[in-house]
């Protein structure tokens, strides 16, 4: 293929196409070219025409032939990373408004806007596809993915991008969750709260015993400041033998994480509750609803949250419970059915029990899951089973032999009731407890302010709870919460907070497609963006969209992401141009 022009007389060239041949002369031996066909004019060539007659007769050629002859040299992959993941993260990004924040709240301190932006986002997208410490995050973005505007960074750069989301949290998140709120259309009326705790393999708290603060009485209306202290606690990941810190999280009824918070390893729920409640009061929402498990539950922190028209719905302790609690329980009446596994009643009770009745009625609902009952009564008598066996030939035992028996099963509570002394201090099955026993069976109490909503919507307003106890599963599993390579407790926080943004990511991506993010990790990771060079320069291209890559895209209304992202041309071809 060959390219002539020719000169007009008003002094426009137009050029015309042609395929030519070269040919030696057999008596001079000089190379001419015989034309073999006209194309025609260059502007006026069908070049979808020209692409067809390439691809045919590429069919005649091996691959490599093909591929050498379309660029004219030696093609060479200069890199190939994973792309699909950080594109899709990035989308959404930009598109639930983090990004916009982060830059907006950036600039008005006067920093490089764009550069703290990409380096938090890639960081979040590090924590979604594959977690590691923020020294490692540096070289994964250097070497093994492509993110759009980050090419690298140091690990300095990353723990000043930190201290700016910290610094910043307040303004951010108040921000972030209101372009997300808007964007998803989100039911903000109802809020779920809990906590996690997460340790760290060190030998002691930040803080020795002798010289830490004596802890403060709760009053019923003190907040906790956020403070990333690893100290001793009641550990939910059952290490009590390691410090730790204390991690709350509040989440919409649509399973979005709305913030997360950091205490304390030694914080209580109870007081936590209340920075959260002021935390998002601030924010000027609607008419809230708190749900909150038995952990939080106190007068005090019923009266603070009902504060401003706020309401709460939160768990009741079956045993050891206050007396409203234990009437209610002990109230008879009929259940209705709410679904296959769920049956409920309402109940109300005077304040102090039945004795005080002028004042306000509370307002319990008792649910019982037959499926469940029949569970815990399948496991009820498989402990007295076992019980049974282990006190079997005691009664030939001497007495300090069954005190030290007593004494083992302080840390199994389980046994421990169903297990009684008799007056000669022999050891017998507690039948009259496993009665009482008998009676919790599938069953779980709410308490709570609300007059509007029904009991069928308050059971299912509890169940929902899950949504923050799966948030602590992906955090500690999918997200690699644990472990935390940071010791500063600024630099703790901000590791959660990072956490807590990528949660919002993949939780909104898995509402969207109805998928987990395992599954869709594992898919978008197929998407590479492989860069070579030709003799026209350095082509960046990604590879071909599988199906499953349309669907998720198309689930989550994203556009597919362009085939080339860059271009640099050759010296040669640079020169020509």
């Amino acid at each position: 293929m060959r390219e002539t022009k020719r000169r007009n007389r008003d002094g426009s060239t137009v050029s015309y196409l042609q395929l030519a041949h070269s040919e030696r002369h057999p008596v001079s031996g000089v190379p001419s070219a015989k034309v073999i066909h006209n194309f025609g004019r260059a502007d006026a060539v069908d070049r979808d025409a020209l692409a067809r007659l390439v691809a045919s007769i590429s069919r005649f050629l091996d691959p490599q032939q093909a591929i050498a002859a379309a660029h004219a040299g030696e093609i060479e992959i200069l890199d190939s990373r994973r792309f699909g993941g950080a594109w899709v993260l990035d989308q959404l990004w930009e598109r639930l408004g983090i990004g916009a924040a982060l830059h907006r709240v950036a600039a008005e301190r006067r920093l490089d806007a764009d550069a703290t932006e990409r380096v938090l986002f890639a960081l979040v997208a590090q924590r979604a596809l594959e977690p590691g410490s923020k020294l490692s995050a540096t070289g994964w973005v250097a070497e093994r993915v492509a993110i759009a505007g980050c090419a690298g960074f140091s690990d300095d750069a990353a723990y000043r991008a930190m201290d700016f989301l910290l610094d910043a949290l307040g303004e951010i998140a108040a921000q972030i969750f209101g372009s997300v709120a808007h964007l998803l259309n989100l039911d903000v009326d109802i809020v779920f709260v809990d906590t996690t705790s997460t340790y760290f393999e060190v030998d002691g708290a930040d803080e020795l015993a002798e010289l830490a603060p004596e802890p403060e009485i709760d009053d019923g209306v003190c907040t906790p400041v956020e403070n990333g202290a690893r100290r001793f606690g009641k550990s939910k990941d059952h290490r009590d033998d390691l410090p730790q810190v204390v991690i709350a999280m509040a989440v919409t009824r649509d399973g979005i994480p709305v913030r997360c918070w950091t205490f304390a390893g030694g914080e209580s729920d109870q007081r936590i509750i209340r920075t959260i409640k002021d935390d998002l009061g601030a924010w000027n929402l609607h008419r809230l609803v708190w749900v909150a498990d038995r952990g939080f539950a106190s007068a005090a922190n019923r009266a603070y949250l009902t504060r401003g028209g706020g309401h709460y719905i939160h768990a009741e302790k079956l045993r050891h419970t206050n007396t409203e609690a234990a009437a209610a329980l002990a109230r008879p009446g009929r259940y209705h059915d709410v679904a296959d596994n769920l049956r409920v009643k309402e109940i109300r009770v005077a304040p102090g029990g039945a004795n005080n009745k002028g004042a306000r009625t509370e307002r319990f609902v008792v649910c019982h899951n037959p499926d469940a009952a029949e569970r815990d009564a399948t496991v009820r008598q498989r402990l007295i089973e076992h019980l049974s066996t282990l006190i079997d030939g005691s009664d030939a035992w001497s007495k300090g032999r069954r005190d030290e028996f007593v004494g083992s099963l302080k840390g199994k509570p389980g046994l421990r009731r169903l297990l009684r002394r008799t007056k000669a201090g022999l050891l017998r099955i507690d039948r009259a407890a496993a009665a009482r026993e008998a009676h919790y069976d599938g069953k779980w109490l709410l308490r709570t302010s609300d007059l509007t909503l029904t009991a069928e919507d308050l059971a299912a307003a509890y169940k929902q709870l899950l949504a923050v106890e799966r948030g602590w599963r992906d955090c500690k599993s999918s997200l690699g919460l644990r472990p935390v390579y940071h010791h500063r407790e600024d630099r703790i926080r901000a590791h959660i907070q990072l956490c807590w943004l990528t949660l919002l990511l993949i939780r909104v991506t898995e509402i969207r497609t109805v998928d987990t993010w395992r599954n869709l990790r594992h898919e978008l990771d197929r998407l590479h963006l492989v860069t070579f060079a030709t003799a026209d320069g350095h082509v960046a291209q990604r590879s071909a969209l599988t199906s499953d890559q349309k669907t998720i895209l198309t689930a989550l209304d994203l556009p597919e992401p362009p085939k080339y992202l860059d271009f640099t041309p050759g010296t040669d071809a640079a020169v020509a141009g």
